[in-house]
């Protein structure tokens, strides 16, 4: 999940609404999203498309129909499939003993919080990582116009002056290439 936040851009509430008909060979659909328990539409029209990825993301997506998990329950240990079902309509990421979605705030406690503190960086949630990827199209030459549809916003403006961050070395590189 952490990876497909990273390297998509998806809100947290997409990626657990993702299905595997949602998953292309070089892309993915946003068709609805999960929240705390409720379903419903994506955020806004914009947010509602098909969108290029890397293929390594969908590669990874794809492993983890094979990806068996441990689970240690006190002295038990479990193994369940990661997927338990890929049909069209059934979730990409499925909690692994019901198959049902997973919850967002699960993940972040358990998964995202103790390896930001891990490596010194307390504040990485998920709203980091789209904005992460946010910046990194803008560090990669990408048009505004082009970062705004990948991020899915009906406006340029919300993805420049909340999303992408500042970066000192985006602006030396740029003073620098005007010599040439």
């Amino acid at each position: 999940m952490i990876f497909v936040a990273v390297y998509t851009g998806l809100r947290v509430s997409e990626v657990i609404g993702l299905r595997w008909r949602c998953i292309h060979e070089d892309a993915i659909t946003v068709e609805e999203r999960y929240c705390r328990g409720d379903w419903g539409a994506p955020k806004s029209e914009a947010s509602n498309a098909t969108i290029p990825v890397n293929r390594a993301v969908v590669e990874r997506i794809q492993k983890l129909k094979s990806l068996t998990l441990t689970v240690k329950a006190g002295r038990a240990i479990r193994k369940y499939p990661a997927v338990k079902s890929a049909g069209p309509d059934d979730l990409v990421f499925q909690s692994v003993s019901k198959g049902a979605p997973m919850r967002d705030n699960n993940i972040l406690v358990r998964h995202i919080k103790p390896a930001a503190l891990a490596i010194g960086k307390p504040w990485i949630n998920w709203q980091v990582l789209r904005r992460s990827f946010a910046t990194w199209l803008k560090l990669h030459g990408a048009d505004v116009k082009d970062a705004q549809a990948l991020m899915r916003h009906s406006r340029a403006s919300t993805t420049l002056d909340i999303y992408q961050q500042f970066v000192p070395e985006s602006q030396r590189r740029v003073v620098d290439g005007l010599v040439n």
